[in-house]
């Protein structure tokens, strides 16, 4: 049987598409209603109006599912850290730049309300690591770091800097040792500064050779 000529085809994709955005507004919708925690496959099926099988062809899994509601819901935060106003974006120094995206991510975290945080809160590391925003995450820091005249393995160093700012890590911290949101943020502001400046030095003044 021969393939589908380009109008089948198109068809194809465009239904494809429209499945793909219904079972999305769906899960958004349940995610609102009853929060990420709560929300099922066969939930998010019905809702949609579809088979649960047609899903799982989409998405794979409810992990699958989930990355793709959290890479939407981050759009506005990368907006805000790729082209946003300093010091979160561009115009200020890498390391105050880096300070910055990591008080913000730990502010997210603590908050109740962040969709973004609630999704990833459902999801495993391994894949909250791979998923296109935490990928972006990585990217971002590793860049900053090369960018700031850190020596060193900068992609390495984001993973251990980001490991502070897990979900883990601060649900761990605030949670079981009530360690307050600001006390969080200025470790991580501690932890830039002896990566980026461990001399005590800028990065101009390094540079400079300034004693």
């Amino acid at each position: 049987m021969g393939a589908p000529d380009g109008t089948a085809a198109d068809a194809e994709r465009s239904d494809a598409a429209r499945n793909r955005a219904r079972l999305l507004e769906a899960a958004r919708c349940l995610v609102s209603e009853h929060g990420a925690e709560h929300v099922s496959m066969e939930a998010v099926a019905k809702e949609a109006g579809v088979g649960k099988g047609t899903l799982f062809r989409r998405f794979g899994d409810r992990d699958g599912l989930l990355v793709a509601l959290l890479d939407e819901a981050e759009a506005e935060f990368h907006e805000a850290y790729t082209s946003g106003p300093p010091p979160l974006g561009p115009g200020a120094p890498a390391a105050d730049r880096l300070t910055a995206f990591g008080c913000a991510l730990i502010s997210r975290i603590a908050a109740v309300a962040d969709l973004g945080a609630s999704l990833a809160r459902q999801l495993r590391l391994r894949n909250r690591n791979a998923s296109a925003t935490g990928r972006a995450f990585h990217r971002h820091v590793s860049t900053l770091l090369r960018e700031s005249g850190v020596d060193g393995d900068h992609d390495m160093l984001a993973h251990a800097l980001l490991a502070f700012t897990t979900i883990e890590t601060a649900d761990y911290l605030g949670g079981a040792c009530d360690i307050p949101t600001e006390r969080l943020q200025t470790t991580w502001a501690d932890l830039v500064r002896l990566v980026t400046r461990p001399d005590g030095l800028d990065g101009e003044d390094r540079e400079a050779g300034t004693p």
